[in-house]
C-alpha cells in the first residue's frame, strides 16, 4: 500500500511560485482555472530569458515537489524548447521565453479565469524583449 502525500492546491501554488522565483523567472502569473476547467484547478506561468533558464526553472520545481511527495504527471518540449510544460496534476505550470509567452497568449486565453501576479514577482519581461514583440507583431501581419 502506497503513502500518498496530501497538499493542497494552495500550497503546490506556494511552492512552485517560490521555486520560480528562486532562478529568477519572471511575470509569473497563477490563474484559478477551477470553474473553467476539469483537467487542473491552477495554471501557473512564468517567463525565463533562455531555453538554459526555462530548462533550471524545471529542474527546480520538479526539485522541490519532488521533496514535497509529489510526482509531477508530465513534462513537454524539454531540450531548447521555448516553452516547457510540466503537469503537477493539481497544477500545471508553463515555462516560456516571452515570445512564445507574447505569441501563444495564455493570459487572454484564460482571461475569464481568476488570475493573479505572484506575490514578490516585482518582475518584468526582459528589456530586449519589447523590440522581439514588434519584430513578431510586424511578422504576423
Amino acid at each position: 500500500m502506497t503513502n500518498k502525500v496530501q497538499i493542497s492546491g494552495e500550497e503546490v501554488v506556494k511552492l512552485t511560485v517560490a521555486a520560480l522565483e528562486d532562478v529568477k523567472a519572471v511575470d509569473i502569473h497563477v490563474i484559478d482555472v477551477r470553474d473553467k476547467h476539469s483537467i487542473t484547478d491552477y495554471m501557473i506561468i512564468a517567463t525565463g530569458t533562455s531555453s538554459r533558464q526555462i530548462n533550471a526553472m524545471l529542474d527546480k520545481v520538479r526539485e522541490e515537489v519532488k521533496k514535497q511527495g509529489l510526482k509531477p504527471l508530465g513534462e513537454e518540449g524539454k531540450g531548447n524548447s521555448d516553452w516547457v510544460l510540466l503537469d503537477l496534476d493539481i497544477a500545471i505550470v508553463h515555462m516560456m521565453t516571452a515570445s512564445a509567452r507574447q505569441f501563444y497568449d495564455l493570459e487572454r486565453l484564460w482571461s475569464g479565469a481568476e488570475q493573479s501576479r505572484a506575490l514578490n514577482a516585482a518582475h518584468h519581461s526582459p528589456e530586449n524583449s519589447h523590440e522581439h514583440f514588434i519584430k513578431l507583431n510586424r511578422d504576423q501581419e
